[in-house]
């Protein structure tokens, strides 16, 4: 039984919630219309997915410390 008061992980973090909920819009948006993109777009799209996993990791890691 869950403890009173006691919330999933998920709520607790709502950054990184919200960073992988971000996550999940950007891959699933490029999958849908990467036969479409330009090189340039797709250039963009691989920088910002790997923009998003690096604050995903900080966020998870629990600070601003790259050397986690």
């Amino acid at each position: 039984m869950k403890e009173p008061g006691t919330a999933p992980e998920r709520r607790r973090n709502l950054t990184l919630r919200e960073l992988l909920d971000e996550l999940l819009l950007h891959v699933r948006a490029v999958a849908r219309r990467s036969s479409t993109m330009s090189p340039e777009e797709l250039e963009y799209a691989q920088q910002r997915l790997e923009w998003l996993a690096d604050e995903i990791w900080r966020s998870a890691a629990g600070g601003d410390d790259w050397s986690v």
